[in-house]
């Protein structure tokens, strides 16, 4: 899962005033977002191009030549890395700025490449080495692709983090980066060996990629799409010819039908391999690591066929060198057409049974003769295109029977899967004849969630799960609960996985047969078909069902409900909305049902995201992107809490906590912006000014607090307004109190003593009242009249610590991102120490465990000079995360738009209004602003 347009571990809270936490995100992120740390984005074209999906670590890229004199950097806030490293590190290095004009005339940085068009022609062409004859073999792949390429490159430094141009040469089985052309006949600034271990990686979007080697990684920058294209062709014709083999495996996320170790034997050649068969094609690897194949070979239309030990290799095929003779092993031969057969040497009757079925149902030829017996008569009614009269349905392999099962219905590739084939079967039983019942029904929860959690671990039991359910259900005497409850398991089966195949031809033709709305079974059937096209349209799941999605189907009947799931959303007022989905509902789906019952705008225009809370309970929220599941995200949630929580009943009283927060704000869209939207944006500026992120002082934080109550509680009423010299009724104080916990800044209210805090009930008790008669909406407006006088008003505001040299202080600033760019602001008294607009920033994201911020300034007009900033925070790890993904969102927002965003006021200008200055550490004394 990954976040709203850029991010898994994104969380929309800030912490308050105190130094941030350091921890780490929880089990939650792990779960729910798998493998995924704070990336690092450059920018490329003005747009954000995710480079890596981890951050940066020392020496990540680059080689010794970014160390020397002609790479030295300057920076503004020390970076971490100095106190840890040397030579850099030194103050005298860190006080020698370079400036952009000598360095680029030296060749030593590059043109960024958003200053110019990628697409024109540089002043050095690319060139190809000349081969020579004695080189002529080698400098070509096995298609006739050149192996040997030189020309420039843009080169990220492993130090500054920044893009450099050096001159690069592709020859016998090396790749060398030189500072020019010129310097071809010098020792090279840095090599790379490319073997087997290397790796290309595209970058996202960009003409950028990275090269992966068994030291570090190196990120790349091409001219132009078509010189990509070009380095991408070699690189990977040279690591063919290492043996990394053929291209990778068709994305789209294809499931193997069956996987394992095999023995290849092929020309008298025998190699033990890790073999996959993907939809009608065989691969096979190294390892089962690996992510690009060795070979492939197409089984469509191939003759598949057992064979006693035959084999053109005269070897004893003991399996790579392993010591593990196969004296006793099964072979078949995939024979294509127009091809020499490849014969495949397998360990065990189990494996070979599993092969040669999927092979030769891959292979298109009739499937009636291998497989199981209920295989066989499924592969006979799809010969007779399930002819709806063909007694082979009432055929007792595939209907109901007393009798329990005591081996798979489905051909399984080992001894093990087949024992956990029936305890499958066992655990189905279970859940299908006790009776359902709503005191207990967390019995039939914990049944449901272990058997699905199996087909999730093993896929290959996810058929045999279809077809067991299926045999339960043809055929079948009615009875009171056993035929609904085995309708039900089938029904929290569909949304997660499919069968594969002609299973999935089956269970449709059953579905269809047993489909009918005047009766509860048929009902259950009917849904069960919108549920497995709805999982053909939008994908399979990765969780297994929450306890909320079983529920729901135990105790309600899905086929009455096109939603048959609700669960409210929190807004930031207080209020809340129920929202239906299905188990294929999309977190984007979810949102555009969302905005349409509320009457809000697309979340791309109001800048509206879905967020969860942190299970652990921690101040973190997580955002959700548009392609999750929703019920994945629910059911990682849950699991989470139950870790966090072993053996506790806690998991079956607390549920996630969905919030609908605005995360993007951009001044254009103002205009636009719906009765609801304003309410919520006054709302979440309100949390702001209360945790202490909004610049306000005690007299204005009044103001604002008593059009927050007009709008929440209406008019005060009069008769509990005090009299001269009197209290106002326990009522009358008990919502004052209310009030100011709701809508003032905690920090104007801790610590102080009682009578102050009269005083201030007093105050706000005066100013609510004279909005009598005020309409919220109007309240509305008035508030973000004055709100958006700030410059920062939408604003995400990080707590961070620079990293310095020898500093011991917890000296705190905010990092505040918005449309124009990143801003450092004062934490006392949120006034601006620098602003660097998005077009000045190079790379940002993660660095080890600290925040990275590398800034191109802009060169002096006098001196025509400029430099590179490294700037490091020490910041919490998931708010890295929610900064970094927050600047590439609104980057490429802004990049795409028509009109350029504005700017703020110049730096060191405070929000003012009418004329008096407004900051958290001005104290109230200054007369009260007007706001009517």
């Amino acid at each position: 899962m990954r976040l709203s347009d850029a991010s898994p571990r994104s969380n929309a809270g800030c912490g308050a005033s105190s130094p941030p936490a350091l921890g780490s995100s929880g089990p939650f992120s792990g779960l729910v977002y798998k493998n995924v740390t704070v990336p690092v984005y450059t920018a490329l074209k003005g747009r954000a191009t995710q480079i890596s999906t981890v951050p940066f670590v020392d020496e990540s890229s680059g080689s010794d030549d970014d160390c020397s004199s002609q790479a030295s950097f300057r920076t503004s806030i020390p970076c971490s890395e100095s106190r840890k490293t040397s030579g850099l590190g030194s103050p005298r290095a860190i006080k020698r700025g370079v400036s952009m004009s000598s360095l680029s005339s030296e060749g030593d940085y590059a043109i960024p490449p958003d200053a110019c068009s990628l697409d024109s022609d540089y002043s050095e062409p690319e060139h190809k080495l000349q081969r020579t004859s004695a080189y002529s073999t080698d400098g070509l792949g096995p298609g006739g692709e050149s192996l040997e390429k030189s020309g420039y490159l843009l080169k990220m430094g492993s130090q500054v983090k920044t893009w450099k141009r050096r001159w690069f040469v592709l020859r016998q089985g090396q790749i060398m980066y030189y500072k020019s052309p010129s310097d071809v006949i010098r020792k090279p600034q840095g090599q790379v060996d490319l073997n087997s271990h290397c790796q290309i990686v595209r970058g996202e979007g960009a003409q950028t990629f990275q090269l992966i080697s068994e030291k570090k990684t190196y990120y790349l920058t091409a001219d132009s799409p078509s010189l990509l294209e070009e380095w991408i062709r070699a690189l990977q014709s040279l690591l063919k010819v290492q043996a990394t083999g053929p291209p990778a495996l068709p994305r789209g996320g294809t499931k193997p039908t069956v996987k394992g170790w095999l023995t290849k034997v092929k020309h008298g050649h025998s190699k033990l391999v890790w073999c996959a068969l993907v939809g009608k094609t065989f691969y096979y690897y190294r390892s089962h690591e690996d992510k690009r194949p060795l070979g492939r070979l197409p089984v469509q239309d191939a003759h598949i066929e057992e064979v006693d030990r035959s084999c053109d290799s005269d070897e004893d095929y003991e399996a790579g060198g392993t010591g593990r003779l196969l004296s006793s092993h099964c072979t078949l031969v995939i024979h294509p057409p127009e091809h020499s057969p490849t014969y495949l040497l397998i360990g065990t009757k189990h494996e070979k049974d599993t092969w040669l079925y999927h092979l030769t149902v891959a292979a298109g030829g009739s499937s009636a003769k291998v497989g199981t017996a209920y295989e066989q008569l499924i592969g006979k009614l799809m010969d007779g295109e399930g002819d709806p009269d063909s007694p082979l349905w009432r055929h007792p392999m595939l209907c109901y029977s007393k009798d329990g099962l005591y081996t798979s219905l489905t051909t399984l590739p080992s001894e093990a899967l087949q024992t956990e084939a029936v305890k499958l079967f066992k655990s189905c039983q279970l859940f299908i004849n006790v009776p359902v019942e709503a005191a207990s029904v967390d019995y039939h929860v914990s049944l449901a969630q272990t058997a699905l959690q199996v087909c999730l671990v093993h896929p290959e039991l996810q058929s045999e799960i279809y077809c067991q359910l299926m045999k339960q259900t043809s055929c079948r005497p009615p009875q009171k609960y056993s035929l609904i409850q085995c309708w039900q398991l089938l029904a929290l089966c569909a949304p997660l996985f499919l069968p594969q195949h002609h299973f999935l031809w089956y269970v449709k033709q059953q579905l269809q047969r047993h489909a009918d709305p005047r009766s509860a079974t048929g009902q259950y059937a009917t849904y069960c078909q919108r549920a497995v096209e709805r999982t053909l349209q939008a994908g399979e799941r990765e969780a297994r069902p929450s306890r909320m999605e079983v529920v729901s189907v135990l105790l309600r009947n899905p086929f009455h409900h096109s939603l048959p799931f609700s669960i409210p959303v929190h807004f930031t007022n207080g209020t809340y909305q129920v929202v239906g989905f299905d188990g294929s509902s999309t977190v984007g789906e979810f949102l555009q049902r969302l905005n349409q019952e509320t009457g809000m705008r697309k979340s791309a225009h109001s800048g509206f995201a879905l967020f969860t809370d942190d299970p652990s309970g921690r101040d973190l929220e997580h955002c959700l992107q548009g392609s999750v599941k929703i019920c994945d995200a629910i059911s990682k949630w849950e699991q989470a809490l139950k870790e966090l929580h072993p053996g506790k009943s806690e998991g079956g009283t607390r549920v996630v906590k969905l919030m609908y927060k605005n995360r993007l704000y951009f001044r254009s869209q103002v205009k636009g912006e719906t009765e609801r939207e304003r309410l919520l944006l006054a709302s979440q500026t309100s949390e702001e000014i209360v945790a202490g992120r909004f610049p306000v002082n005690k007299e204005l934080a009044l103001e604002m607090a008593a059009l927050m109550a007009q709008v929440e509680y209406g008019d005060l009423e009069k008769p509990i307004l005090p009299g001269p010299g009197g209290t106002p009724p326990a009522k009358a104080q008990h919502l004052l109190q209310q009030v100011l916990d709701r809508f003032y800044p905690r920090r104007y209210r801790h610590g102080a003593p009682p009578e102050q805090l009269r005083h201030l009930a007093d105050m706000l008790t005066t100013k609510w009242a004279a909005l009598q008669g005020c309409s919220p909406p109007e309240c509305i407006r008035i508030y973000l009249t004055v709100a958006r006088k700030w410059p920062f008003f939408g604003a995400k505001l990080f707590a961070a610590q620079p990293a310095q040299l020898s500093s011991k202080e917890n000296t705190l600033v905010w990092i505040a991102v918005n449309e124009d760019g990143i801003s450092i602001l004062d934490h006392n008294t949120m006034q601006v120490h620098v602003i660097y607009p998005y077009s000045s920033l190079m790379t940002f994201g993660g660095c080890r465990d600290d925040f990275m911020l590398v800034i191109r300034s802009i060169p002096d007009q006098s001196s025509g000079k400029g430099h590179i900033e490294k700037l490091i925070f020490r910041m919490a790890v998931p708010k890295i995360a929610e900064a970094t993904f927050l600047m590439a969102s609104y980057m490429n927002y802004c990049s795409a738009a028509v009109n350029p965003p504005t700017h703020p006021p110049a730096a060191h200008q405070p929000w003012e209004l009418d004329g008096r200055q407004l900051f958290a550490s001005v104290p109230c004394a200054t007369k009260r602003p007007t706001l009517l």
